[in-house]
């Protein structure tokens, strides 16, 4: 396994990094506080071109290898976690058309999808459907020459503005991947607020009440919805929560050096009280292990290796629960500053407890990785 960057991965690293600070992290607590992003920031992803990563060049893209793909959410993570999860449920609709779609779902959406034109979404749990996937309520019944979609999708990412949503339906009892658009009939969103973290994510439960869909917006065969579609959009999206995981760690990591080198107790600064350092070391030591987990996986998918899985699994498993760890002593180590929206390790600590729960929770996490090590 390869450690260090390429001198483009690097590149790309520095600019990702400039285009946060600039633009991302000096409004970030006014996205929490407002609970939105606005459409101009979205925007900017999209002219940098940020929203077409997953997709090849001769597509439309920018056709970014998997590691330098992860370094861009690590850096939006660590500017914004709100702002990472928009391009993460983007990228999971826009590489499950590029992996399964027609040519007309293709020409229809993926050009779209990477301009910014059409921002997609994920849409699989629902209100009595998590972690169980394949229990989806959610049904959908061919009517002539388009499908009929009934129930609720619930804590979809962006659902309040997204336009097109991969969303999974129970067909004559096999889950079915579907792509359908806000403007079709019977479809309508609630928005949901006054959530923990990822404040600015834009939460909405989808409603279908006999939803019109034309029979062209089936992605994949039947009962090819979690097997072979879902499966690997969650994959794409577990990797990069994975690496927005390592995005909030350094963001506390970088927050700690500041304060406890300006804040003075005890007649010196509070860096030099030995159970400080000890809590950052710590830190620096959990951070450089998330990240290197991620390089490991993000590898592994650049050389199509299938071991990838496993090894998102585990990269996102320790990469979530050390940022939440790390989120944690953030705070403890700002005192009751730590507890002020005037400092930011209280989102980065609320942000960081979203990110054991979403795209597999630590539980459903630490079954499967135990599981594929009693059979490999």
């Amino acid at each position: 396994m390869r450690i260090e960057l390429t001198e483009q991965q690097a590149s790309a690293k520095a600019a990702f990094r400039a285009f946060v600070d600039h633009e991302i992290v000096p409004y970030a607590d006014q996205f929490d506080r407002e609970e939105r992003v606005p459409a101009a920031v979205i925007q900017k992803l999209a002219r940098e071109g940020y929203l077409g990563q997953v997709v090849p060049e001769e597509q439309g893209g920018t056709g970014s290898d998997m590691v330098t793909f992860g370094i861009l959410n690590e850096e939006l993570g660590r500017g914004c976690s709100s702002i990472r999860s928009l391009l993460t449920v983007h990228s999971m609709a826009a590489f499950a058309v590029l992996k399964w779609g027609s040519a007309d779902h293709k020409s229809r959406f993926l050009s779209r999808l990477v301009s910014g034109e059409i921002i997609g979404a994920f849409a699989l749990s629902e209100p009595n459907v998590g972690s169980d996937a394949k229990s989806v309520e959610t049904s959908a019944r061919l009517v002539g020459d388009r499908y009929v979609l009934n129930g609720r999708k619930r804590w979809m990412t962006f659902g309040q503005i997204a336009d097109v949503f991969l969303l999974f339906a129970q067909v004559e009892g096999k889950v079915t991947a579907f792509l359908v658009e806000r403007n079709s009939p019977g479809f309508s969103t609630e928005p949901i607020t006054g959530i923990l973290g990822t404040r600015g994510s834009m939460l909405a439960e989808l409603r279908l009440d006999d939803c019109e869909i034309p029979k062209e917006n089936r992605l994949g065969g039947l009962g090819f919805g979690l097997a072979a579609i879902g499966t690997s959009a969650l994959d794409i999206g577990r990797y990069s929560v994975a690496w927005g995981s390592v995005g909030i760690a350094q963001a506390c990591l970088e927050a700690c050096v500041e304060y406890t080198s300006t804040r003075r107790q005890f007649g010196v600064p509070i860096k030099d009280h030995d159970l400080v350092r000890q809590m950052m070391t710590n830190m620096i030591t959990n951070t450089k292990a998330a990240r290197m987990l991620c390089y490991q996986a993000g590898y592994l998918k650049d050389s199509g290796d299938s071991r990838t899985v496993m090894e998102t699994w585990i990269a996102k498993y320790f990469a979530s629960t050390a940022a939440m760890k790390i989120a944690a002593d953030a705070v403890q180590l700002h005192g009751a500053n730590g507890c002020s929206e005037e400092y930011p390790v209280q989102r980065y600590f609320r942000d960081a407890k979203i990110m054991e729960i979403i795209e597999a929770s630590t539980q459903l996490q630490q079954m499967n990785i135990a599981q594929y090590a009693y059979e490999y």
